[in-house]
Formats: C-alpha cells, structure tokens, sequence
C-alpha cells in the first residue's frame, strides 16, 4: 500500500462516525438511508439467502453492477437488460449510495439476484464485500472510481470495469491534483468505456485503460410508451402552453421566481398596450416544475407558497393535473410522463453551476430543450444535441423562460423541434449491446477478445 492510499484509508477509517451522522440526517427526509446501515461497512447477514428476494440454494459468482445514484442506475438498467439476453440466468449483485437509487434498483431484481449498500471505501469493508460476494466481475458506472475499491479487487483478482465513462475538466484537474491517488486508481481498472473522444481523452490522461469509445448507454432507452402517452393526453386537454423546469436543483427555482417576478414588475409598469406582452410568461402559461431530488419536493412547494403561487402536486392528481399556478411534478421513475406533457423543457442542472443533467430522455420523448450556460457534465451531448437542433442554449433562465414560451406558441416551429428531437435520440443507439459484448470478454475468461 503506497503512503497516500495508507493515509486515505485513514481518513476514511477515521470518518465512518460523520458517515453514520450525515444517514442519520437525510433519513429523516428519506427513510431509505435509515436501512440496512451495517451494510455499508461490509456486514451482512447470514446465510446470503436473507438478502435474496427468494430463497435459492448457493451463492454463485455473480456480475457485480455499482450504480451510485438514480441515473446511474438507469444506465445500469439498459446495459443488464442486454446482459440478461446473452447470458441468461446471469446472477446480479447490484450495488448504490443513494436512497433513490436503491428504491430504483429494486425494479431490476430477479430470482437470486442481491442488492446491498455500496461499501465504505475503507480496506476493511471493501476486503469484507469481496469476500462475501466473489463477484466474476465488477462494472462500475459513469464516474464511481474509489481507490479502496480498486485496489481490493486488484488484490482479490476481480476484474473491474468502468462502463459508461464519463470525465469532465473540473474533475480531471481535481484527479491531477490528488494524482498520488488516483492514477493509481484510474490505472488498477481493468478497462474503461468512454461515452466520447473527450472523455477518453481526460480518462487516459490520469491513467485509464481506455478499451472504446462506445457512446452514451442512454441512447439506448425506450421511453415509458403508457407514461408518454399519458402526458400527450393531457397536454390535448390543457388550453395553455406547458412549459417544464426538469429535474431542477437547489437554487434554480429560486433564480426561476426572480424572472417571473422581473415579467410581473415589468407588466405593472407597462402602458396598458404593452402590458399582456410583459406578464406574458406569467399569465399564458402553465408551469410545471420537477425537482431532481425527491428530498427537496416540500422546500420547492413552501418556496413557491410564499411566492405567493398555487402549487398542484402530481401526486395528489386524480384523471388529469387540478388547476393551479404551478404543476409540480413530485414522483420519481416519471419523466416521460413529465416530457409528453410539457411542449417545451428548461435543463435543470444547467441555469446553476451545476454541469446539467442527461437530456436524452427528454429528446427520446420527443420534448425540445433549452439549455443553460452549464452543461459541463455532458457537454458533448448538449452540443451534439444543440448542433441537431434538438436543443437550444441561453445565457440565463430569463432568456430560457422566454425562448421557450416563444417557441410553445408557434406550433410550426415546435413540431420541428419535437421532430428534430426526436431524431437525435435515435441516432447514437448501439453502446448497450458493445458493452454487454465487452463484459461477457471478461466473464469468458478470453483475453483476446477484452474490452474490444
């Protein structure tokens, strides 16, 4: 063990008691991180079978997939769908770090597949996670590079993999300054798939084995057709134009109710000639506002209450949204539901500092995009994305508000986004089935074949 692998491996040591405060606190919004707790410094029940959804006999090798978060397992849930199809009664043991990703996750699970807590990455808990399970494989999604988890696989011979792999600039230079740890890490990885040539690029330039460059494994996802068809039907009964703020994060809504308030006190100081064009944004259209992060779903509520706006809550919905000022999506696993009702959709993530979030979902529903300034976290796509026409970029949600209650109106111009989106999504399909390919190289013991 190097010396800054023996000192992080201390501090990590040293900070499980801030790990067991801090699942204390979000369990008080999120129970899930109330659950299995030991789980996350590598104690287990026994036998294996009491973390099964049913009963089997032994333990085999299973194919260890690590989605940290909701969209990381939503990749995750692509690539297992090929997996399942050319390796049947492949055993799954699937991993998380986050609430929602665990109740996401939960979806996947067969008979005889496991589901645990992503382990602390001290020596100790990662050399108990191994032990317990015996994975054949591990694959790890997007961004997940932890160097005890490296390193314990390297010395238990499990090859591990980093699928889906993404790297941006802030993080690279963050890798380079903490080079001791993790070229060492980058470089114990027994091959990694890049979503782009950029990534690939940065991913190489801390160590990565980089094997391909198989593109964005979202690509591949279908959109719920009963949820897309649900939102349409909707959006056939609502007289104004819908206008979506997706997957939002902490601050945006708040940047979103200075521009409608900058458009409120715009219109009472207009001439009476000019005033429905000024109040434009708050009048003739109707919000819908998902938060990201179900935790936040009461504060965004409150935030828009005192505003002095009505908030209806899709969970509350019967046959069709209640009238109020702002929809407010609070429901996890439905943004096609959410696309299919909105004509138009601002990129949350992306009007704050935030690096954005994925929007190929919402181009595979059809729904054109606006996007802010920050899109640093998939800025091939949102360029790609831009350059198809399947999305637009402001400077501001200001001018995002605007563009986009511009376009809703003209139904020419937005049926050609749509359609423009649409196409987009379809063009970049393939990464699922190359990757799948790639993991069974590793499964079937063929060297030859590894990663290419």
């Amino acid at each position: 063990m190097s010396a800054a692998l023996a000192l992080y491996s201390l501090l990590t040591w040293c900070a499980q008691p801030l790990l067991l405060r801090k699942l204390r606190r979000r369990a008080v919004a999120e129970p899930g991180y109330a659950r299995s707790v030991g789980e996350r410094f590598g104690r287990y029940p026994q036998p294996i079978d009491s973390l099964m959804p049913h009963s089997i006999d032994l333990p085999g090798q299973f194919v260890w997939v690590h989605a940290v978060s909701l969209g990381e397992t939503r990749a995750a849930a692509i690539l297992l769908a090929q997996l399942r199809e050319q390796l049947p009664g492949m055993r799954l043991l699937l991993t998380h770090g986050t609430a929602t990703g665990r109740a996401e996750g939960k979806k996947l699970l067969q008979t005889g597949d496991v589901q645990v807590w992503q382990p602390w990455d001290t020596p100790g808990a990662v050399a108990r996670f191994l032990r317990k399970f015996r994975p054949a494989v591990g694959i790890l999604m997007e961004t997940e590079v932890w160097p005890n988890l490296v390193a314990g696989c390297c010395q238990q011979g499990v090859p591990l993999v980093l699928a889906n792999a993404r790297l941006n600039e802030k993080s690279l230079r963050r890798a380079q300054s903490l080079a001791a740890l993790a070229r060492p890490a980058y470089g114990g990885l027994s091959a990694v798939w890049a979503q782009t040539d950029a990534d690939a690029a940065r991913l190489r330039a801390i160590g990565a084995k980089v094997r391909g460059v198989f593109g964005n494994l979202k690509f591949d996802a279908q959109p719920d057709a009963d949820q897309l068809a649900r939102g349409r039907a909707w959006r056939a009964q609502t007289a104004r134009p819908v206008l979506l703020l997706a997957s939002s994060r902490a601050g945006e809504e708040a940047l979103w109710l200075q521009s409608l308030n900058k458009n409120r006190a715009q219109a009472d100081r207009a001439p009476s000639a000019t005033k429905s064009q000024a109040s434009a944004v708050q009048s003739s259209v109707q919000w819908l506002i998902v938060p990201r992060h179900p935790q936040r779903f009461d504060e965004v509520q409150q935030l828009l209450e005192r505003a002095g706006l009505s908030v209806s809550r899709r969970s509350r919905w019967a046959a069709a949204p209640a009238p109020a000022d702002v929809w407010l999506g609070d429901s996890l696993g439905e943004m096609a539901l959410y696309y299919g009702l909105a004509d138009v959709a601002l990129l949350g993530g992306s009007f704050a500092p935030l690096g954005g979030q994925d929007l190929i979902e919402a181009a595979a529903c059809g729904c054109p995009l606006v996007l802010g300034p920050h899109t640093f976290n998939f800025a091939e796509a949102a360029e790609l994305a831009c350059a198809a026409g399947a999305a637009q970029r402001v400077p501001d949600i200001g001018a995002g508000m605007a563009l986009a209650l511009q376009l809703a109106r003209d139904g020419a111009q937005q049926r050609a986004a749509s359609a423009r989106a649409t196409h987009f999504a379809s063009t970049g399909k393939g990464a699922a089935q190359a990757t799948a390919q790639a993991v069974l190289g590793y499964l079937r013991r063929d060297e030859e074949t590894v990663g290419y």
